[in-house]
């Protein structure tokens, strides 16, 4: 701190540690202030956390509000050359196939005796390529050799490329296309020579489903990924080959694992919750938000919505979903599986179900401002995902809350800085001028006594 003291020089008091100690009391207040930040940014932290799971909750419940979500399946081949995969919305189903043709790339090549022959026909200072139906592109060759012709094609950035490759059989200018089918085969005029040989055809693939002369039909692909056979599916074929089944069937297990997460989120929810408004009566402990009545209602909301069932269905323990003695949901598998394959309807509807009457608003800005209020018709999903986006934002406005306090407090610490500055000041001169005046009385006191010596003495 600014100034100084002369310590102790003629008091014989340490002066330092007295200002110390007087300090100290008068820091009390900006200490109480910082005790205040520290609390107030645990306030904030635990309100954050609990908006971290909120989001987790809102995210598996929307999830869940997916018709797609609900048609999930599982795919198998009956050969290991054709392996099948999907997307979620799926439809169940089986098809045996032949394999006729895979998808394939066109390459073609042209070959020359040396490097730096000629590689454009006579008087030719350009090629033209076409690929697939486009109009015929023409290029400009400025160097007529192999390699000139390669890089003058690979700089138009067409999906035909070229490369020079010492062969043999000797130079060799090779075009290839970079993709598959039939539409993008593509043919080169200009070169010396003629036309160049195509080593591999453009194909595509092609699936047939029975006889086509006797009611079957084909299906053609650029690719070798076939789709549109089985809705959702998609068949990726290798090699020819024959009576090939692909089946797809409902996955019921994976919309199963879908339902369980979206219980593990709003238990996350309720488990950090109680986590941070946690009071140990025995050591008298209290967590940041110990008695924090709304967070708890968010709690309370979440327990008491699935506790109401849903008009017209009834206790979603129907399914498996239901409270424990201890204030969590609980999730039975096996209960789900069985009423979801009775029903799946009935079971999707009420986890998904929407109230006609409870309308999304519109904001001036014209977004939509999401709904607000749970009724008992909707399915237990879309009350998840209202009830975490209300709590979400009353943490939000929380959190905010907790900033702005915090910001103020920070304010009136760093103003207590520079009066605590100008205190300890104060206080070192007040302790330096006692100092002086305290030699300044000892001068005078032995002076006086030099002077009471001096005198005469009686006789």
């Amino acid at each position: 701190m600014a100034g100084s003291t002369v310590d102790g020089l003629v008091s014989g008091l340490s002066t330092s540690s007295l200002i110390s100690q007087l300090m100290q009391v008068e820091r009390a207040p900006q200490t109480q202030l910082k005790t205040k930040v520290s609390a107030q940014e645990k306030v904030k932290l635990a309100y954050q956390a609990i908006n971290t799971k909120l989001a987790a909750l809102k995210s598996s419940a929307d999830d869940m509000l997916k018709a797609t979500s609900w048609q999930l399946a599982k795919v198998s081949s009956s050969s290991t050359t054709v392996t099948p995969t999907t997307t979620a919305g799926a439809v169940p189903g089986s098809v045996t196939f032949n394999v006729t043709s895979v998808a394939k790339a066109q390459v073609s090549t042209a070959k020359y005796a040396s490097a730096t022959d000629p590689a454009l026909a006579g008087g030719a200072t350009k090629v033209s390529l076409t690929i697939g139906t486009a109009a015929a592109v023409d290029i400009d060759v400025t160097t007529n050799t192999p390699q000139g012709v390669a890089e003058a094609i690979n700089a138009k950035g067409l999906s035909v490329r070229a490369s020079v490759l010492t062969t043999d059989q000797g130079t060799v200018l090779q075009l290839s296309s970079t993709k598959t089918g039939t539409a993008s085969g593509f043919s080169i005029t200009g070169l010396a020579g003629g036309a160049p040989d195509d080593i591999t055809p453009a194909a595509d693939a092609k699936i047939d489903v029975g006889d086509p002369a006797a009611g079957g039909y084909t299906v053609t692909s650029a690719s070798n990924a076939i789709t549109g056979v089985l809705t959702g599916t998609t068949i990726n074929v290798t090699k020819l080959e024959n009576n090939v089944t692909v089946t797809a069937d409902a996955d019921n297990e994976a919309v199963a694992d879908k339902v369980k997460a979206f219980v593990d989120s709003a238990n996350a929810v309720l488990s950090e919750i109680g986590s941070q408004t946690a009071y140990n009566a025995a050591s008298k402990t209290k967590q940041p938000l110990s008695g924090n009545s709304t967070v708890r209602q968010m709690a309370q909301t979440i327990l008491g919505q699935t506790g109401n069932g849903q008009t017209g269905y009834g206790s979603f323990s129907q399914f498996g979903v239901e409270l424990d003695s201890t204030g969590k949901l609980t999730f039975d598998r096996e209960k789900f599986l069985k009423a979801y394959a009775a029903d799946p309807a009935k079971v999707m509807n009420a986890m998904t179900a929407e109230d006609p009457a409870v309308q999304v608003t519109t904001a001036a800005d014209g977004t939509q401002i999401p709904k607000s209020r749970v009724t008992a018709v909707m399915g237990l999903a879309e009350r998840f995902s209202i009830i975490a986006n209300n709590s979400t934002t009353a943490v939000t406005t929380a959190v905010k809350g907790s900033e702005s306090l915090v910001t103020d407090l920070n304010k009136r610490i760093d103003a207590w800085d520079l009066r605590l500055e100008r205190r300890e000041a104060a206080l070192r001169k007040q302790f330096t001028g006692l100092e002086v005046a305290l030699g300044k009385l000892n001068q005078q006191s032995t002076w006086l006594s030099g002077q009471i010596a001096s005198l005469p003495k009686p006789e």
